[in-house]
């Protein structure tokens, strides 16, 4: 077993975020779920998913959130900080599930589903 801290953010009702879940629990991974809509986007996380991942990955352009924008407002979203603006104003618009997962030290984000992304950052941790 890992003492990884693994934090999963998203929206409850989006199948995906349903599915990583289901992979955490199956895993026998503990986690805790950071609700978009209940609890907001975490604006000190921002930066780091920034770094980690790049707006082009986080804002998910395929999603029906970023579809029912206006053109202006779409084409208005080039950076960093206009992505951050947009996710916090429209909180859907952020691909889901946001994967924080840090252990040992060393923190690690990803953005989708990608069991196997987790299972490496699994098997890599320190047992404890």
């Amino acid at each position: 077993m890992t003492n990884a801290r693994i934090t999963l953010y998203g929206i409850p009702n989006c199948d995906t975020v349903k599915k990583s879940r289901a992979w955490f629990t199956e895993q026998g991974l503990d986690y805790q779920f950071h609700d978009f809509k209940k609890q907001g986007v975490p604006t000190a996380q921002l930066p780091g998913w920034l770094s980690a991942v790049g707006w082009q990955k986080l804002v998910n352009r395929q999603g029906t959130t970023w579809r029912k924008l206006d053109a202006g407002t779409q084409a208005a979203v080039t950076d960093d900080a206009s992505a951050s603006a947009l996710m916090h104003d429209q909180p859907s618009v952020i691909k889901r599930p946001v994967v924080k997962w840090h252990n040992a030290g060393h923190t690690q984000v990803s953005v989708g589903f990608v069991p196997d992304q987790w299972q490496a950052w699994r098997d890599a941790a320190p047992k404890g």
